[in-house]
This record gives structure tokens, C-alpha cells and sequence, in this order.
């Protein structure tokens, strides 16, 4: 079993629930459920920024596969809760992102890049997974998650808004 780290994040509809029907998907398909950080909601990132807010958790779990399968896996789930890829950075109902693998680094693989490449630069992944394991180290950088978070640059507001559930 590896240990992996999961972004979830909604911005449309019933953000909360589309955070618990994703851990119930994850779990239903070999992604045992570990530990779910608090709920943040934060301001859209990226190209789009005419869009809802997010609500975004970090989940720490255990699977018995490859990183490959664990992206299908996530991917099938976003489709099937009615994620659209229209759009780049978009609205979405539903995002998981493979944050960490194990202590993989995997470059190279199409459509699949770990641990993320953007975690440094993002406080609303930074800080749920601070909340998690804040000495979690990020196996290319040699820094913990208490130290990349110290050290980012990105000051966008996280905002606490609960639990998951």
C-alpha cells in the first residue's frame, strides 16, 4: 500500500456534497480513506477569474495500485460527477489531484506529473496539507509542508469553513 495525498476541490453547486460523494467514490474504488483536513474556501486560481469560490480539502489515504490507476480512477470520478474539461482551469463540480504518491517523483508520464508541480506556489494545497501532516516531506524540494508554506509566496485568502462533513 502506498501513501498518497489528494487535492479535492468544487466550485459549483453543492460544493460540500461534491467533496463527500468524491471521498465516497475514492473509497468505493481501492482508495482507502486515512485522515480529511478541514474545509477552506478560496478565491479561483489561474486564467478563469469569473468563477464561484472553491472549497478545497487535502485527504491522506492508502492504494494498492499505480499512480497511473489512481489518475484514471480520479478522473473517472470527476466525469461521472459531471466534470466538464471545457475549459482550462474552469468551473468545476468536482477536481482531485494526485498530490503525492509515496515518495515518487513521476515526470514524464502523460497527464501525470507528482507530486504536483504547483504545491509550492499554492496556499489553498499548502495549508490543508499543513493541517495533515505538516512534516510531510515534499521529496524533490527537501522541504516539509510547515516549511514550504512558510516560504510561499502566493498570499491569496484561505479561509476556514469546517469539516467535510
Amino acid at each position: 500500500m502506498t501513501t498518497v495525498y489528494l487535492g479535492l476541490g468544487s466550485n459549483l453547486g453543492d460544493r460540500r456534497h461534491h467533496l463527500r460523494n468524491s471521498l465516497e467514490r475514492l473509497e468505493q474504488n481501492g482508495v482507502a480513506i486515512q485522515a480529511v483536513s478541514s474545509v477552506y474556501e478560496t478565491d479561483p486560481v489561474g486564467p478563469v477569474a469569473d468563477q464561484p469560490a472553491f472549497l478545497n480539502c487535502t485527504v491522506r489515504a492508502s492504494y494498492d495500485g499505480a499512480a497511473e490507476e489512481l489518475l484514471r480512477t480520479a478522473m473517472a470520478i470527476e466525469t461521472a460527477m459531471g466534470r466538464t474539461r471545457t475549459v482550462a482551469m474552469g468551473p468545476r463540480t468536482i477536481d482531485i489531484d494526485i498530490l503525492y504518491f509515496g515518495d515518487h517523483v513521476i515526470d514524464g508520464a502523460p497527464d501525470l506529473i507528482v507530486p504536483h508541480p504547483r504545491i509550492q506556489e499554492r496556499r489553498f494545497v499548502l495549508i490543508p496539507m499543513t493541517e495533515l501532516d505538516p512534516d510531510h516531506p515534499h521529496p524533490s524540494l527537501g522541504s516539509t509542508q510547515s516549511e514550504l508554506l512558510a516560504r510561499t509566496t502566493d498570499r491569496s485568502a484561505v479561509q476556514l469553513v469546517g469539516e467535510v462533513i
